[in-house]
């Protein structure tokens, strides 16, 4: 049988709680705070349940609640204060400081016993979600410790590393082919089709942490077949036609492979975001063969660029307040940015059609 603490400094309370209880449990009790503490250290692995008076000479109820917060007794054994009061100050208080129910006086045998039963129920069930949660993080950790040593492995092994040059020469080769097409449209038409080229390698951490997210092996061969956007080249273009034309040069270059397109220019993200994006096969050309790279190439205006950028910088900022009405707020800055894009765009043709 489960073991409960009735302390009450009345003695017919006692007696009564003891009475209707008796059958179902056994019962313990104390007649002040000192003693309940003697025997809660002495029953805390086997006590199902405290029921604890608050107004009790020496050790008040109070006291006993504070002692077991300091012991983490609290943590092990749900509390139930006995009171003959309502007052509601009192009883936000005892919840506040992590007490599980009340039981009233006078006490009513059926209500008394569903009162524990509830109580010793929701404290197990909590208990069993803790533990848990606790095991959950420890293979958490397990798991993150093990890719870390998978990562490390990996990141000094020979094969990751000319994955990498492999990679950033997939990049060179995006990099000089755009310049080729800029150097053209300079020559055809008297101006460049883009502002300026950006261009990243992912971080080996980043590589690995989205393996495992995704639930990939932690391998060379893993990032070559999962990963779309190890190698990232961003183009910045001044207008929004100018994107188009230049992704359709691009891609109809006859070594060039389009994978995938997600076009969110003409469907933008919820949040307003908006982007050409591209991956792509691209050759590199090795010492003893030709190998295809995959690569992710943006194309974004001006305007697009820096509000992704505002946008990217705002997301990862902790503690901030009203964040609905920020996300509004840069959704309405988006809508303003797209037409102000097109816009600029007709006042440039509009140029262009008065020097015809």
């Amino acid at each position: 049988m489960q073991r409960i603490i009735v302390v009450d400094d009345v003695e017919i309370n006692r007696e009564l709680l003891k009475n209707i209880l008796k059958d179902e449990y056994i019962v313990e009790t104390a007649e002040d705070g000192q003693q309940a503490l003697q025997k809660i250290e002495k029953y805390q692995k086997e006590t199902a349940v405290l029921l604890l008076d608050l107004q009790m000479p020496k050790v008040d109820g109070y006291a006993v609640i504070a002692e077991m917060r300091k012991n983490g007794w609290m943590r092990q054994i749900p509390v139930l204060v006995i009171s003959g009061e309502f007052a509601v100050e009192v009883e936000n208080l005892c919840f506040e400081l992590g007490v599980s129910d009340f039981i009233h006086k006078p006490f009513e045998g059926t209500i008394v016993r569903n009162r524990i039963r509830n109580a010793v129920e929701l404290f197990s069930y909590k208990k069993q979600l803790e533990q848990k949660v606790e095991e959950q993080e420890k293979a958490l950790k397990r798991q993150s410790h093990i890719i870390q040593m998978q990562e490390e492995q990996l990141r000094k092994a020979k094969p990751f590393s000319k994955l990498m040059m492999e990679y950033r020469a997939a990049i060179m080769e995006v990099e000089t082919k755009l310049k080729v097409l800029n150097e053209e449209f300079s020559q055809e038409y008297n101006r460049n089709p883009f502002e300026s080229i950006k261009s990243r390698l992912k971080s080996p951490s980043s590589i690995f942490e989205k393996l495992a997210r995704k639930g990939f092996p932690v391998t060379v061969e893993s990032i070559r077949e999962n990963l779309n956007d190890v190698a990232g080249v961003r183009v910045i273009c001044s207008f929004p036609d100018d994107i188009y034309r230049l992704a359709q040069l691009f891609t109809s270059q006859d070594d060039i492979y389009l994978v995938r397109e997600k076009d969110y220019i003409k469907a933008p993200k919820p949040n307003g975001y908006r982007s050409l994006h591209l991956i792509l096969n691209v050759p590199i050309f090795l010492s003893d063969k030709k190998e295809y790279m995959k690569v992710e190439l943006q194309f974004r205006t001006i305007a697009m660029d820096f509000w992704a950028s505002l946008e990217h910088k705002l997301k990862y900022k902790k503690d901030v307040d009203d964040t609905d009405e920020i996300v509004g707020r840069l959704k309405a800055c988006a809508d303003s940015i797209e037409a102000l894009d097109y816009q600029m765009q007709e006042i440039r043709n509009q140029i262009d059609r008065s020097r015809e």
